[in-house]
């Protein structure tokens, strides 16, 4: 071989190594060990499997849900299922679902509801968005003997229908349009239009902003248990001011998207309650003391009763919660039980009957920790059913033929949940139900009848099981799903785990913590590490549950040498009683930041492989204000950060969440100021990267738009991204995911470099 041929070939042979080894460095993918920005978010290979939505039966021994078709995973079909069977029975098939697209495609059922009689299926598809959710399209009704499929609300406007239900004798559907509410044949032959107020300006069965995002409530209208009445929810949102959001990139003109959005200490909707005939007539209400904008109706139904309405009614402090029962026919309304709380109070979702609803279940946290009570009716006897220094973390079922309670708690880890019961009696006698040998974080979906539940579990690296089990004794019927693919492609990648820790920051005080390292470690290096951060009243980062997602964007974080951390300071929603979780009353935004800080410290002082020159952070919406928050409040301890939808000046965000937490902003302007990061904004040093969708309705761009005003001011240099009109989650448009998360692995490796 001459030499001028070795030449060559070892010019090639070092080429093709030159350029492997810059793949390796610009990340891209040359092993199936390698985890990828495209893997996670463009060919999303590691999403878990899972089914829904589901419905119980009435009896509880059968349930329907919606899955994939074989033939084309775009649609989905509709199946019952008998827990213990072995096979899925089909109640609508692809075949049966029209073309309904402009192209030809099939119909996609987004929701359903199974009718009481159980023959026929209201089918809800075509949605549109009509806050942060899509609650407004259009309905259809399928007959399971007949296979015959007709729409309700032919007079209506194409995707204008919200929330149809089908009557409790089958034969009607009640549905809201253009914000008012109807009845109609379940023929669609014949319609009652009940409300006619419906306007810009007053909205009939639904809800305004505000309460659907931060009281979860969006379908605003009950059937009677008879249904002769129809009891609804009506909103005057006259002197709520409109917020704009504008849409730069559709047309060659701008276009302003006004949304009525009431700001901290501004005016709130006008809100109240009243019923009427299903055959139509005049409309009564539940009156009510004291200015409605000053107060939430934030729940109501029918009490066990086709007389009685049970309403919640906070005041606007959220600190006083009052229970009434109001009697439809004599039109006597009564207070039956008050709740009060020097810091907030969360409301009830849902009231369980007992005692052939002479009482009903309670949850306070009125002596130190969230349990609950048993109250009667009148509301003259209040019982503790769930004794003991621990927390419920949420009801969860009844079963009046045993006596028993459902309910989820933790109370040795607060990074777990599992199932438990207790005697509705109150006799202190507290069983857990979820095996020992179970770890993780465990949810419960119990039948009508609390004889099974759907279960769900899974623990911080693994993706979750979904099975059948029996109650009480949680015997296991049938396994639904396991995601066995998943946790096989899961275990060929080079993944060192995770680690829980408490970290001690003084005081007594001691914080939840879990760490993720890279496979090589070496307890000799110095590591950098990247925080992840939320912080506030609305969520808790350390669980020991599958992350999806964020989980693998950690992972692939690990590959490339970092170790990544996650702490709940004081405030967040941690199952360790009243004082840890209300300690932050007022104090948002200061107290948290400090505890994450001295988290951080305590952390440096126990793992000596952390790099303390190498401290990273980053969050999404509040974890996006305490990214803020640490990188001006801490600038020695956090180098770089990357903050996502934040909340720049608490008084950009809503009356109901601000307040609740904050107190109105004229009572307590001075924790406003000092709780918010623009505040702080000149005490920035390290590396900024600031990330908004410029079409968020619910944190708005404006507060991108005041920071960087703030940091210009100041001389701060910093990076920023908009996204043209993306919402608060930044995942509309094409390759959207794939761009985010590249850029914010690419800042950190620019300016925190493993």
């Amino acid at each position: 071989m001459s030499y001028k041929k070795n030449c060559s070939i070892l010019l090639m042979l070092a080429f093709v190594f030159f350029a492997c080894f810059s793949l390796i460095l610009s990340g891209e993918e040359i092993s199936p060990e390698l985890i990828t920005i495209e893997k996670i978010f463009g060919k999303k290979e590691f999403k878990s499997k899972s089914f829904g939505p589901f419905r119980w039966d009435k009896t509880g021994h059968s349930f329907t849900l919606l899955k994939p078709s074989k033939k084309d995973e775009k649609i989905k079909e509709l199946f019952r299922y008998k827990p213990g069977k072995k096979k899925f029975k089909r109640l609508i098939g692809i075949n049966d679902l029209p073309k309904t697209g402009e192209k030809g495609e099939k119909m996609v059922i987004e929701d359903y509801s199974i009718s009481p009689d159980g023959r026929k299926v209201l089918i809800f598809t075509n949605s549109e968005y009509v806050w942060r959710a899509k609650t407004r399209g259009n309905y259809w009704v399928f007959d399971l003997r007949s296979k015959k499929l007709w729409r309700i609300g032919k007079e209506r406007k194409n995707s204008s229908m919200m929330f149809a239900k089908f009557s409790p004798d089958s034969k009607k559907v009640a549905y809201v349009s253009e914000r008012n509410i109807y009845v109609e044949d379940v023929s669609g032959s014949d319609f009652i239009q009940l409300t006619e107020s419906g306007s810009d300006s007053i909205i009939n069965g639904t809800f305004d902003w505000v309460y659907e995002e931060e009281f979860h409530m969006k379908d605003g209208f009950r059937w009677s248990p008879d249904g002769e009445h129809i009891a609804f929810w009506q909103f005057d949102i006259s002197g709520v001011k409109d917020f704009h959001l504008i849409d730069y990139i559709s047309d060659v003109y701008s276009k302003v998207i006004p949304i009525q959005y009431p700001k901290a200490g501004e005016t709130n909707s006008s809100c109240r309650i009243g019923y009427v005939k299903s055959s139509g007539g005049k409309i009564l209400w539940v009156n009510f003391e004291g200015d409605p904008r000053m107060h939430y109706l934030a729940r109501m139904e029918w009490a066990d009763s086709s007389d009685e309405l049970i309403i919640q009614r906070l005041n606007r402090p959220q600190n006083a919660n009052v229970v009434w029962i109001h009697n439809i026919k004599n039109r006597i309304k009564k207070k039956i039980f008050v709740d009060t709380d020097d810091a907030w109070l969360d409301v009830v979702d849902k009231f369980y009957w007992t005692n052939n609803g002479e009482s009903f279940l309670w949850i306070s946290e009125k002596d130190g920790w969230r349990h609950i009570y048993r109250i009667s009716r009148d509301g003259t006897s209040t019982k503790l059913i769930t004794p003991g220094d621990f927390d419920i973390i949420s009801l969860l079922g009844i079963d009046n033929n045993k006596g028993l309670v459902y309910f989820s708690a933790s109370p040795e880890n607060p990074t777990g949940s599992y199932l438990y019961s207790a005697s509705i009696s109150g006799e202190p006698v507290i069983n857990k139900i979820t095996p020992e040998n179970f770890s993780g974080m465990h949810s419960y979906d119990i039948s009508e009848d609390s004889q099974y539940a759907v279960h769900r579990y899974s623990s911080f690296g693994t993706p979750q099981v979904i099975d059948i089990i029996k109650l009480p004794d949680h015997r296991r019927r049938s396994l639904l799903e396991d995601n066995k693919k998943l946790r096989e492609k899961i275990s060929t990648l080079s993944l060192a785990g995770e680690e829980f820790y408490r970290l001690d920051i003084g005081k007594g005080i001691e914080l939840d913590c879990w760490m993720m390292k890279p496979a090589d470690f070496n307890k000799n290096k110095k590591y950098p590490v990247i925080f992840y951060v939320y912080g506030e009243p609305w969520g808790q980062t350390v669980k020991d549950s599958w992350k999806g997602d964020t989980y693998m964007w950690h992972s692939l974080l690990n590959q490339k040498g970092y170790i990544v951390m996650s702490i709940d300071n004081r405030g967040t929603p941690s199952p360790r009683g009243r004082e840890f979780r209300k300690i932050v009353y007022k104090k948002l935004g200061i107290l948290p930041s400090y505890d994450q800080a001295e988290g951080v410290k305590s952390a440096l002082r126990k793992f000596l492989f952390l790099d303390k020159d190498r401290i990273g952070v980053w969050g999404w919406s509040g974890g996006g204000s305490m990214t803020l928050n640490m990188l001006f409040r801490y600038p020695d301890i956090y180098k770089t950060g990357i903050s996502v939808a934040p909340v720049s000046d608490m008084r950009y965000y809503d009356t109901v969440y601000q307040e609740r937490y904050m107190g109105h902003p004229e009572k307590n302007p001075e924790a406003y100021k000092e709780g918010s990061p623009i505040t702080h904004a000149k005490g920035l040093k390290g590396k900024l990267l600031l990330i908004h969708g410029t079409g968020d309705d619910n944190v708005h761009y404006q507060n991108s738009e005041a920071l960087i005003d703030k940091l210009i001011e100041y001389k701060k240099q910093f990076s920023m991204m908009a996204y043209p009109n993306r919402r608060h989650s930044i995942k509309e448009g094409k390759n959207t995911k794939v761009h985010l998360y590249t850029l914010m692995t690419e800042f950190f490796l620019d300016n925190l470099a493993p």
